[in-house]
């Protein structure tokens, strides 16, 4: 049988040695705590095939220095000369990605004196000694491909450039991939000439100017108003937005190169933005949902402006109520049985305001149908430890989680155990969410209210399986379940189970006809649960899309219905912005940006979705 043509860290390179398997070079049991089998522990770019009596030699001895082949030295693992800097890159993105769970000091030998945290000497010395390979640069590129059957989706940045390393923790240098941190250019640009303003709005401003010379190239400009940089542009002209109307601002410009030699700025220009008269357009289609006796929620469509809407002012029966940001508002404290007349407006930046929308009745009930009750909305038996329990508030009022607890049967036998105790406070018509400490979904870790610890029960009671009953209880007493007391056979293993949206209060029994059966590994509905307008049908929100990508501008644009806010991450985790987005402003300023990938974390209500971006 032919054996792996990727040569193990941790592997003699002898024909007939023995069996092959997969190991991890962060030994699982150095990890704090124990790596396990998903997330650090299932990460691919610290496993590798390894020959499994040779791996059996290293066991779980830490890295340390030593020469020549692989081996045991001075009762660490030294990986080889021709393999070290692999380690070393390997350790410092199992740091990045995973923290303190994978710090460099817990698997090898070394000193943290000269670093600003635990990151070591050795793996320092050994990233700059051993250059990258070209075997690194192919694993790296397949396993950014998702298109690749076994692509992990991202990149591990120090084999991009190994120098990022040496940026970040100090230490021998290594080598500079991209020719950017240690370029002898120490000459700068020219100052940009003949800034000029126009296009004038009220809240932005068009900027243009001369092109700067420089010895090697300018690679951007930066843009200030009032003395404060407002962002970037590779090319020779800048939109600078989210200005106050009327009001006047100094604007400059400086060049930069690709070394990060900086001209002065130029002269100042000042420009004012327009007057800002017009209101918003009224509020439409306003919708009444939720009645109680005692309350009732009151939605409606955005209503749009020339600058930005930033609020809404809702009255009941004439008198002004309360003012939200949102499209909707809970409405409680009135009287059953009554009819209340609604009507809502619309504000701007300004202080404009529009009409008020056409007044609509609502009518409270009789308080008969009262929810009283948070319940199980619902329940995730997913791959390895993703394990989800999703609680609904679909009461009039806040709840209070400290008289809450959650305990299991374990499999489908004896006592209830594993209390875990509940707090925090659950919104009207919200949801929290409880997660296992080790769940690595995107989908669960986004929305999780409460991460079960670790404790001594590996995430009790969260580390349920398929015939362990679960329960919710108040002041001990159970009042909702998911799962049959007392029933051995796996019934809800490998599976979402979601309660039916005409399903509003607990029940202490278990009844089949209360849920709907997903399929393992669907986790997109956790976060959201409404039975008035069934927003569990994410498909607005999933059909987002952003353009152009890969992008070769200053800007990145939206096609979306709703307004998201969107977090931008580059390769080593770090947020670079953070922006609003709706149909009225749909784009994001990136020149400033420079060439590679980023992540983008877009967030409506409690839904999230990443995409990811490419900068060129």
């Amino acid at each position: 049988m032919e054996k792996p043509q990727e040569p193990e860290v941790l592997t003699k390179m002898v024909e007939d040695q023995g069996d092959w398997n997969r190991e991890h070079t962060y030994a699982k049991s150095l990890g704090t705590p124990n790596l396990g089998n998903s997330g650090p522990g299932a990460d691919a770019h610290h496993l590798r095939p390894s020959d499994v009596d040779y791996n059996g030699e290293r066991g779980s001895k830490k890295f340390a220095d030593g020469s020549g082949n692989s081996g045991s030295v001075s009762g660490g693992w030294y990986p080889g000369d021709e393999w070290k800097g692999d380690i070393a890159r390997m350790m410092m993105y199992m740091y990045i990605r995973y923290g303190d769970r994978c710090k460099p000091s817990g698997v090898g030998v070394g000193s943290t004196s000269s670093t600003p945290d635990d990151m070591i000497d050795l793996f320092l010395e050994w990233n700059a000694e051993d250059p990258v390979s070209d075997f690194e640069r192919q694993r790296n590129t397949y396993h950014e491909n998702t298109s690749n059957t076994y692509a992990q989706g991202n990149r591990n940045p120090f084999i991009d450039n190994a120098y990022l390393a040496t940026k970040i923790w100090g230490g021998t240098p290594a080598e500079d991939y991209w020719g950017i941190y240690t370029s002898n250019d120490d000459e700068a640009p020219t100052t940009p000439t003949n800034v000029s303003l126009s296009n004038f709005t009220t809240s932005s401003i068009g900027v243009s100017w001369t092109a700067s010379t420089d010895n090697i190239a300018v690679t951007k400009y930066e843009v200030y108003v009032d003395g404060n940089l407002n962002g970037n542009s590779a090319n020779t002209n800048y939109t600078i937005s989210g200005l106050n109307s009327n009001t006047t601002y100094a604007v400059t410009v400086l060049a930069k190169d690709i070394a990060n030699n900086k001209s002065s700025q130029s002269a100042a220009v000042n420009g004012t933005t327009t007057i800002d008269n017009d209101a918003p357009t009224v509020p439409t289609d306003i919708t009444i949902t939720n009645q109680t006796g005692n309350g009732f929620k009151a939605s409606w469509t955005a209503s749009s402006d020339n600058t930005a809407v930033v609020g809404y002012d809702v009255f009941v029966d004439g008198t002004f109520n309360a003012s939200t940001a949102n499209t909707s508002y809970s409405i409680n404290g009135l009287t059953e049985s009554t009819t209340y007349s609604v009507s809502v407006l619309a504000k701007d930046e300004a202080g404009n305001k529009s009409a008020q929308s056409t007044v609509v009745n609502a009518v409270t009930t009789d308080g008969s149908n009262n929810i009283v009750e948070l319940f199980f909305s619902e329940f995730v038996e997913g791959s390895l430890n993703n394990k989800a329990l999703e609680i609904a508030n679909l009461t009039s009022n806040p709840v209070n989680l400290s008289a809450y607890s959650i305990k299991k049967q374990s499999n489908g036998a004896g006592n209830w155990i594993n209390e875990l105790p509940l707090s925090g406070s659950i919104g009207v018509n919200d949801v929290f969410v409880i997660i296992h400490f080790e769940a690595d979904d995107a989908y669960l870790v986004n929305e999780a209210d409460l991460i079960a610890p670790e404790g001594s029960n590996f995430g009790a009671p969260v580390n349920f399986n398929g015939n362990d009953a679960v329960g919710l209880f108040k002041n001990g007493v159970l009042i909702d379940i998911v799962g049959v007391l007392n029933e051995t056979a796996k019934n809800f293993a490998d599976m979402t189970l979601r309660r039916k949206l005409t399903v509003t209060t607990p029940n202490t029994t278990y009844d089949a006809n209360e849920w709907d059966q997903y399929d393992l590994g669907v986790y997109d509905g956790i976060g959201i649960y409404d039975p008035n307008t069934a927003s569990v049908n994410s498909l607005n929100f999933e059909t987002i899309k952003m353009y152009p990508n890969p992008a070769n501008g200053n800007k990145i644009f939206f096609n979306l219905k709703k307004d998201v806010n969107v977090n931008i991450y580059n390769v080593l985790g770090k947020l670079i912005t953070s922006e609003k987005v709706n149909t009225n402003n749909n784009s994001i300023d990136i020149s400033n940006f420079s060439k590679g990938i980023y992540l983008l974390k877009i967030n409506s209500g409690k839904r999230f979705i990443t995409k990811k971006l490419i900068k060129n």
